[in-house]
Order: C-alpha cells, then structure tokens, then sequence
C-alpha cells in the first residue's frame, strides 16, 4: 500500500469503511473550490496578467494607434488590472479563514469517532501500544499527520493572508510584510505539493485497495467493505 493512499476502512472494524459528516463534507469540497479559485488567480496574474510583460504589451498597442503613453503609465495600467484579480484572491482568503474557523469549530462537535484527533490517537494507540493492524495503523498515522501539517499550513496561510489585506492597517514595516508575504507564498507551494500528493493518493486508492473513496466523501460512507 502506498504511503500517500487514504485509508477507507476503519482500523478496529475492518469491514466497515469510514463515516463523514455532512459537515465534514461540506467543509471538504467548499475548501476545494475556495483553494483552486485562490490559486487560478495566482495563476493568471503570473502569466496572463504579469505586469511587466503587460506593461510593454500594452505601450505597444497604444503607440500601434497613435497614443502617446510613458512606461509608467503603461505600469500604473498593468498594475491595475492585475491589482483586481488580487482583489478577488483576497476574497477567495476571506472565505478560506471562515472554512478554516469553521473547520476548527466543527472539530469539537463531531461525533467522537469521526474527529480527527481522536483518529490519530486510535492510529498512535495501534500502531505504538496495542500494535493492532500494524500496517494499516501505520500507514492511517501518517495519513493523518499529513492531514495535520496540512491544516497547519493552512492556519499559517490564513493569518499570513489576512495580515498582507490588512497591511495598511497594521501599520507594519516593509521589511516585515515582505517576509510575510514569503512565507505566504512559501505555503502556497506546500498547498500545492499536499494538492498533487493527495489527488494521486485517491486516484491510486481508488484504482487498488479503496474503491470508492470519493465516492464516501459525497455520501457521507459508513456502509460495509466489500473486502475483508
């Protein structure tokens, strides 16, 4: 079994698969959506909306017909288009930090097996103490530590994001937010690296020992294993 494949089934009831709360659900593909539209506006201000690249195209065209225009005017064009796609990544952030609260809410009112601490303290407990299903506790471990560095990153993202928005307000030096905005973009990258890693482990779930899986995380599971 790969390292990077989901575990379907559950540790102590082997022929049953996972339950996920509508909650859970919900989070899960919100989040999916408010972090693909975040990282297409990355996307395009990078490539299609560059401002360098932008700024001479467009002193191009304008001297094509005649226009008169200085390459700062020809940034300060570039820079506002490209300054309201930010404005629309910042509002992908804004819903990101409410899934992020929200998630971390609904850590607390989950059922108790469905919590993701109580889940990794079972996967510790088999894998470490009781040595149950040592394969498969092992392999649910580092599932779930790479579920939990990655709300970490996420929390770090969040309030990296939120301090860049609010900048202005804050008051703080420049040398501080462009080591905040390094970071912010250093966790892009991990949020991208977590993305492929995960995709490829459901697809590799799916195709091998965890039919289904998506599947699971539309209909909530909780239904019993095909495989024993």
């Amino acid at each position: 079994m790969a390292a990077i494949e989901p575990v379907r089934k559950d540790i102590n009831h082997p022929n049953k698969v996972k339950e996920y709360s509508p909650s859970l659900r919900l989070w899960h593909w919100a989040n999916t959506v408010v972090i693909s539209g975040s990282l297409i506006t990355v996307l395009i201000n990078s490539t299609v909306l560059d401002e360098g690249a932008n700024a001479g195209f467009i002193k191009d065209e304008l001297q094509k017909s005649g226009g008169a225009v200085t390459a700062d005017q020809t940034r300060s064009v570039a820079a506002s288009l490209s300054d309201k796609v930010w404005a629309v990544h910042i509002y992908f952030g804004y819903f990101l930090a409410a899934l992020l609260l929200f998630r971390l809410i609904l850590e607390f009112f989950q059922l108790a097996d469905q919590k993701l601490t109580r889940k990794m303290k079972t996967a510790y407990r088999d894998c470490f103490i009781v040595k149950k299903q040592l394969k498969l506790a092992r392999h649910e471990l580092v599932v779930k530590l790479t579920y939990t560095l990655f709300y970490l990153v996420l929390i770090v993202m969040v309030i990296t994001g939120l301090t860049l928005a609010f900048r202005d307000q804050l008051h703080f030096s420049r040398s501080l937010i462009g080591n905040v905005k390094n970071i912010h973009g250093f966790c892009m990258y991990l949020v991208i690296a977590f993305i492929i890693v995960h995709v490829a482990g459901v697809f590799m779930a799916e195709r091998d020992e965890s039919p289904g899986i998506v599947s699971d995380m539309i209909n909530g599971g909780g239904g019993r294993s095909h495989k024993s």
